[in-house]
């Protein structure tokens, strides 16, 4: 695979996205980890060596990147297609709810369905311009509880993870942001350090990859930390203790809402004596469950499901 410039050395950079578009489907990349194709990977590596916005127009597509700018976007071209990593920890940042987030190999790439809700709001279950308490399960970079504090500055707001390099992440992104004094972070294996605290709103985004499925992945998912992705035999090895400390944590009229991905089969059949929301999305994406406090009291967590297999909608 050819991605020297000096063969385009008069293109515009609607030619190269063209060119590397090319290149990177030939070279079979996974699109997922914040892009759905090859052209807007292709944008995405434009618009971060050209500092341009993100959803740059046409009009900036004319414009002919200079010598060095040309080497610069081939240079991440090359890296993209030789290492497989996906372009988000290449470029160290992603994209999430309209905010940029700095990222590592310590945590998972952002791009949940969830950040559809943390912009639009959780209405008529709840109303995040109240001062609401919120607990995020499994932060990461976190992105969420970064985003619910920037777009709702009346919640207050904890966000914790099993991992202290990711949380080490997760506080450069809230100081970056200007959200620090209104999320605070915590060590914690889901509920294990929380005490008897309580709240009005559980999310989380937690590992729900079954562990047969994880030699299936494509290779991009591997540079991601495994455990953040395998959840046992089922993929519902933290949904399960999600969902049975939810009453110990949860206020009177609090929530749990869940992301469960590819495992959605298997958690509906956990769920299925409960009146359980499944929500929609209108930017694509699904397998997200509502759980309110008395659901959550009348799930098993032990209850046996058979295993499920498959590598769809593996978000973060």
């Amino acid at each position: 695979m050819s991605t020297s410039l000096a063969e385009g050395a008069s293109e515009t950079l609607a030619e190269w996205v063209r060119r590397a578009a090319n290149a990177m489907e030939s070279a079979g990349l996974y699109f997922g980890h914040g892009t759905a194709c090859a052209f807007d990977e292709a944008c995405w590596i434009a618009a971060h060596v050209l500092d341009l916005p993100p959803d740059f127009d046409d009009e900036r597509l004319q414009l002919k990147p200079s010598v060095d700018e040309r080497g610069r976007l081939d240079g991440v071209l090359e890296q993209r297609i030789t290492t497989r990593k996906p372009l988000a920890y290449l470029l160290g940042e992603a994209w999430f709810a309209g905010l940029r987030f700095r990222v590592t190999d310590a945590t998972l790439v952002p791009r949940s369905p969830l950040g559809e809700l943390v912009v639009g709001g959780l209405m008529p279950w709840l109303d995040l311009e109240r001062p609401l308490r919120v607990l995020e399960v499994g932060t990461g970079s976190g992105c969420i509880a970064a985003a619910l504090a920037w777009h709702w500055p009346s919640l207050r707001i904890e966000a914790v993870d099993i991992s202290q390099a990711a949380l080490d992440v997760a506080g450069d992104n809230l100081r970056c942001l200007g959200v620090a004094d209104r999320v605070g972070l915590r060590v914690s294996d889901v509920y294990d350090a929380l005490g008897d605290a309580r709240y009005d709103l559980v999310i989380s985004n937690p590992p729900y990859v079954p562990e047969s499925a994880m030699h299936d992945l494509p290779e991009e998912y591997r540079h991601e930390p495994a455990d953040a992705l395998a959840a046992g035999p089922d993929g519902l090895a933290i949904v399960r203790r999600l969902i049975a400390g939810a009453a110990d944590h949860l206020s009177p009229s609090g929530v749990l809402l869940v992301e469960v991905g590819e495992a959605a089969d298997a958690a509906a059949q956990l769920l299925a004596d409960t009146e359980a929301i499944w929500l929609e999305f209108e930017h694509g994406g699904e397998g997200v469950f509502l759980l309110d406090r008395a659901g959550a009291q009348a799930v098993d967590p032990g209850r046996a499901i058979e295993p499920i297999s498959g590598t769809e909608n593996i978000e973060d």
